[in-house]
């Protein structure tokens, strides 16, 4: 997917870039790449890769979750700023927060996010287990994001205790998604989610399958998650 291809594709899903996005856009690959000799971020480097498995990808998120009704988005394990910066140049107004265990992860956010002028963008260097524990975070999120972190019933611990009540969780998952979302089943209702919304779709060009969950924050997530680092991973809820 070239960069026309890719305007031409939001395009039909209501998305129109200004020249302005347009340029942020280009300026996000080039970054990407050049950082990328640098430090591991991606192993997709090619313009066509990057415009199709990265941004097309994580602004595909809003083609069935509506962005425009939320405000603070935080997303968790976001590496080079998947889903989050793509879905942050097209609406603007969002207030978005990535926790990544990494610290040059952080350092390449940082750069990228002054580059391409973006505001309301907050960083925190820490391990989503920690970070889903701290009380200025808990709880106060209107969306939590994530793409391809972990299977969905560790991505729960991770992401769900970190929507407010009335807030919603969005899962970003290839097409292992149907089987995931059965072994998360416990998971999510232990946390407070509930399932209110699943998509199956393809990406355009290479035809690979995508699914997608929405899942409303329902009640509060009891105090003990998420437990320690590693725990939700080595031993998921079952």
């Amino acid at each position: 997917m070239n960069e026309k291809q890719f305007i031409e594709a939001l395009k039909e899903k209501g998305i129109e870039l200004s020249e302005h996005q347009i340029a942020q856009f280009k300026k996000y690959f080039e970054l990407l790449v050049e950082w990328n000799e640098k430090m591991n971020l991606t192993a997709i480097t090619d313009l066509e890769g990057v415009y199709l498995k990265h941004f097309y990808d994580s602004i595909s998120a809003s083609f069935y979750f509506d962005f425009t009704k939320v405000t603070t988005v935080c997303d968790v394990g976001a590496g080079a700023g998947f889903p989050s910066i793509p879905i942050k140049i097209c609406f603007p107004h969002l207030q978005i927060t990535i926790v990544d265990s990494l610290n040059k992860r952080i350092t390449f956010l940082n750069h990228l996010t002054n580059e391409l002028n973006l505001d309301h963008m907050t960083f925190v260097h820490a391990r989503a287990e920690e970070f889903g524990q701290n009380t200025a975070y808990r709880e106060k999120f209107d969306v939590v994001t994530a793409r391809a972190v972990a299977r969905l019933s560790v991505l729960s611990e991770l992401c769900i205790p970190l929507a407010k009540e009335g807030g919603y969780f969005v899962a970003l998952k290839a097409a292992a998604g149907a089987e995931e979302l059965k072994d998360a089943t416990k998971a999510i209702s232990t946390l407070g989610g509930k399932l209110i919304e699943e998509f199956a779709f393809h990406l355009p060009v290479e035809e690979s399958e995508r699914s997608l969950y929405v899942f409303d924050k329902v009640k509060s997530t009891p105090k003990k998650y998420p437990r320690k680092p590693g725990v939700p991973n080595k031993t998921p809820i079952k």
